[in-house]
Parts: C-alpha cells; structure tokens; sequence
C-alpha cells in the first residue's frame, strides 16, 4: 500500500519535502529560546560589579591571613626569647627557679634558728656543736649530700662515730622536720654570702620591720669565690667535741622542797609529764646516760618563749632550780634536742 495512488507500477516512491512553518506562524507554547547577554557568557554567570566585590573580598581576606600569620609568627618569637631569655633578660624557668631558692633560703633561716641554733651559733659560730660558717667547710664538706644524710640519720650513723652528738631529724626516722623543711635548711646553710634575705615571721610570712622602721635582712655564709689552699688540711668526716665544759652549779634542795625526776637516756626523756605546785620554788633532778651528748631540761611557753633556760650536761646528773611559776601548763624540753621524744607537758597548779 502506498500512499501515492498515482505512481506507475514498479516506479520509486518520491520523497516529499519537509513541511515548514512560515515567518508568520506562531511559535509554539514552551519552546522559546533565552539568549542571555554577551557580558553574562564572558564573566561566568557574574555581573562586573559582583566579580569586582569577589575580588575585593578576595584580597582583603589574603591580608587577614597574612596578618593572622604574622602575628601568631610575633607571638612565637617574644615567647621564645621568654622562655630562653635574651643578653638582656633572664630566663623565664631560671627566674622561677631563683625565686623559689630564695623563698626556701627565708624559710631554712627560721628553721635553723630554732632547731639548729642552739648547738651550732646563731650565725654559725659553733658551741655545743661545730661551726658551720667555715668556708673551707661550706666548700668540700658541707655539700648537699653530706647535709641530707646527717640530718636524716643522725650524726653517729652517716659518720660511723658513736660519740657524734648529732641528732636525728628526718621525720621518717623519729625526727620533727619533714623532707621539705630539710631541704629549706640545707638551702639555708650553703646560700649565696653575696645575696641578701628577708627574715620573715614564721607564722604569717610578713617581712619583719626593725626598730629603725626598716626590714631585717640577713646574708648566706658561702662565698662561691673562695678556693682552697693547696697545702689546706681537709675537713674530718666527723666532729667532737673537745675540752672540758664549765661544771654546772651545785644545787641543793632543801627537805621538803618538790624534786621531780627526768631522766635522758637514747635522746629521749623516760617522761613526758610533770606536775609543780604554783606559785613556788621546786627543783627537777635530771640524770643524762647518754655519753658525751650533750641535754638539758628547759621550761617554755606555749609559744616557745623560754621561762628557764636551764644549762646542759654532757653526761650525769645535775638539779636544776625552778623559781616560783604562775599556774598554768608550760612545755619541759632539751634546747639540744627539741623533738617529739625530749619534750614534754608541765602542770603548775
């Protein structure tokens, strides 16, 4: 079937031209086509006025970064010389660390004061003990050390001498100090004799302010300068003491007077309480058994204000005379000695 109902028989089917519309003819609906302007095509999308603010933004944030960069660079840089220091400033670390030397060099101060004091000198100049301000000792003997393991095992064991009268005073070993206030001493007998220290209330840590209205300071005693002669004899690895100590007074009390009885035997007192009438004169008879080391019986306040200040014997005995005291309770103590075991409670009643 063809449909070309007038084409011979055998004859090739013509194709008809394709129908097109006239210029007149309407479009159809949907199928308009949208030119866009030439300035849209070549810009991407953007209008020249939005590219130009991209631009802008663009760069603006690159100068943000930059200033970002450079001030993180800044901070790097000032902080490291902090930490390090500079020819002109100190170490941030080291100035921590000189702080905190001088503040355990105030604090050993007190501490030596009222524990090591009596035997060695208020300034080191010895007495019941050595003297501890000698530069050839500070140098070659006193080191840290040697320091530690005197005053945490006692004289008579770090020395190998049984006559030495160095208590113990490390607290893990029956002692009053801890490792802290130790190292507080040590920091105190080996400062700089060039540097100079507040003396601070050991109570509120406040500078104490002397008559003149000006604060008390004090220096260390090592002098990093000094060296040794060659020919210097050195220092003994152990000190006694030698000569003879004055002979106390003899004290005898009358009939009917109030004795009490303290004894002293391995650095300890066999008691730690006492009762005294008030208001009059009794005596304490005080037998020492330990050999060549040195204890007395003093009477103190409450806040370590000495009443009596009695004299120590090396060994034997000795009966001290107590003047009339107000009632009260007051502390019995060897000044030597000021430890848990040689103190003790007075009731005066």
């Amino acid at each position: 079937m063809t449909d070309q109902p007038n084409r011979p028989s055998g004859a090739p089917e013509e194709r008809l031209p394709a129908r097109r519309e006239s210029a007149a003819t309407p479009a159809r609906a949907g199928a308009e086509r949208f030119t866009a302007p030439k300035a849209t095509h070549a810009t991407g999308g953007l209008t020249p006025q939005r590219a130009a603010k991209i631009v802008r933004q663009s760069g603006d944030a690159r100068w943000i970064a930059f200033l970002g960069v450079a001030i993180v660079s800044l901070f790097v840089i000032v902080y490291y010389f902090y930490e390090t220091g500079t020819p002109w400033t100190q170490a941030r670390l080291d100035a921590e660390a000189d702080a905190q030397q001088v503040t355990a060099v105030e604090r050993g101060y007190n501490l030596y004061q009222a524990n090591c004091a009596q035997c060695h000198g208020a300034n080191g100049e010895g007495g019941v003990g050595p003297v501890l301000h000698d530069q050839m000792k500070l140098y070659s003997h006193l080191t840290e050390a040697y320091l530690h393991n005197v005053m945490t095992v006692g004289g008579r064991y770090v020395c190998g001498n049984d006559k030495s009268v160095m208590p113990v005073w490390s607290d893990a070993n029956g002692g009053p100090l801890n490792y802290v206030q130790i190292e507080d001493i040590i920091a105190f007998l080996r400062s700089d004799s060039t540097q100079e220290y507040i003396q601070r209330d050991p109570e509120l840590n406040e500078p104490i302010i002397g008559p003149n209205g000006e604060v008390v300071t004090f220096r260390g005693w090592r002098d990093d300068s000094f060296r040794p002669a060659a020919d210097a004899t050195p220092v003994p690895a152990c000190w006694s003491r030698s000569g003879q100590q004055t002979p106390a007074p003899v004290v005898t009390p009358p009939p009917d007077a109030t004795v009490l009885q303290v004894n002293a035997q391995n650095i300890a007192y066999d008691v730690h309480e006492l009762s005294a009438p008030a208001n009059q004169t009794f005596y304490i008879h005080f037998t020492n058994m330990d050999i060549q080391i040195p204890h007395d019986v003093d009477i103190r306040l409450s806040d370590a204000t000495v009443v009596v200040d009695n004299p120590t014997i090396e060994e034997g005995e000795i009966t001290y005379e107590i003047p009339a005291l107000d009632p009260g309770t007051y502390t019995f103590i060897c000044s030597v000695h000021p430890i848990p075991a040689m103190t003790g409670t007075l009731v005066v009643e």
